[in-house]
């Protein structure tokens, strides 16, 4: 495996990571985000998961070192390009839908309590994952074998009339349109309202206090707490809106020169336009992986969660060395741990049994023992 192989294993096994620990964090409600924007955050992170998972490690690393493996027949190279654009295109509405919301939270006062609820937020993510579903099926019968190995066809490349049927060519320009084109669109104009009317407010607000001593001294914004509260609900959001545009404009630039150019094919890998295509596909996928350290550095609570889920293990060992060197320690338990390396080899049924059981009471104690101590 060269070593940008190694590159793209070690960075997809740590996006894995670090989507997962997202996903913990938001589900666990800790954050000081309401249950409306998390539902939203996690439905973004889970399709980042599943696009990082479908893609970058079942494509980009299993399909080009692992020539052989399951990935390559046809069938399930088909599934996965369906998945990649699927995955992609709700990744990329969910940051629509979340842009949306904070708009509607910011800008629509008399709609925010009817649509900014969990109950709305679980709707939108469903239609969402329904009419992509529908969309990228066509991607599914895009594909013809590349070859085959013991009458089993294996590989994908698009078919000859890809390139040239004018219904494939509407299709593809539907997609992009769909994903991203119209996102960007959307994304700048309601960002750009909000900011409008954040600014607005903001300035009536300032008059509104400007009669109080205590804010001119300190400042109306800080030390109004509304404010503060929506300052951070907009660093979230633009940093959100800002990390999709960055990472997908070398895509949609790269299209579009691609579709007018009609320049289909590469002369090899040094070839400019195949590099430019590359770095556009791997900042797009970059963009699932920035989520959990854009979530990092504006929310102070989500810091802290992941101070503490990374230092957990740690904590929990330290306590456990602190409980086991107790007087209080149950000796049976200790027994049972001096000889755990010779049940290991032991081929008896109960070996099983007794170590879930042993485990099961050290849980229980360390438990009693926190108890205790605290």
């Amino acid at each position: 495996m060269h070593s940008g192989s190694r590159l793209a294993t070690v960075a997809s096994v740590h996006s894995v990571q670090s989507n997962i620990l997202a996903i913990v964090i938001l589900c666990l409600g800790r954050c000081g985000l309401s249950k409306c924007i998390s539902r939203y955050l996690v439905a973004m992170t889970v399709a980042d998961l599943m696009a990082v998972i479908t893609t970058v490690i079942f494509v980009r690393i299993v399909y080009r070192d692992f020539p052989n493996s399951f990935v390559t027949i046809t069938h399930v190279c088909r599934l996965i390009s369906f998945l990649d654009c699927t995955t992609r295109a709700m990744s990329v509405w969910l940051t629509v839908a979340f842009t949306f919301d904070r708009y509607v939270a910011i800008c629509c006062p008399k709609l925010k309590t009817k649509y900014c609820t969990e109950k709305t937020a679980l709707r939108v993510i469903a239609v969402l994952a329904l009419i992509f579903f529908v969309e990228n099926i066509p991607w599914y019968f895009s594909y013809v074998p590349q070859y085959t190995v013991n009458d089993i066809p294996r590989g994908c490349q698009h078919k000859s009339s890809y390139h040239t049927s004018l219904s494939w060519i509407v299709f593809d320009w539907l997609h992009v349109i769909l994903t991203p084109f119209l996102p960007f669109v959307l994304i700048l104009l309601l960002n750009a309202q909000t900011v409008s009317h954040i600014l607005e407010s903001s300035r009536a607000r300032r008059r509104l206090r400007g009669h109080s001593d205590g804010d001119r001294n300190r400042g109306g914004s800080d030390s109004d707490p509304e404010m503060r509260k929506r300052k951070k609900s907009i660093i979230l959001l633009f940093a959100v809106s800002a990390n999709f545009i960055l990472l997908w404009i070398t895509f949609v630039l790269f299209f579009l020169y691609w579709r007018f150019s009609k320049k289909y094919y590469y002369t090899g890998y040094s070839d400019p336009s195949f590099i430019i295509w590359r770095v556009a596909f791997m900042l797009v996928y970059l963009s699932c992986c920035t989520n959990t350290y854009i979530y990092a550095v504006t929310q102070t609570k989500f810091r802290v969660e992941i101070r503490k889920a990374v230092t957990f293990p740690f904590i929990l060992i330290t306590w456990g060395l602190s409980a086991y060197s107790s007087s209080h320690f149950p000796p049976q338990i200790k027994q049972w741990f001096r000889r755990f390396p010779d049940s290991l080899s032991n081929d008896s049924p109960s070996t099983t049994g007794k170590l879930i059981n042993s485990f099961i009471l050290c849980f229980n104690y360390l438990v009693k023992y926190k108890h205790i101590n605290e």
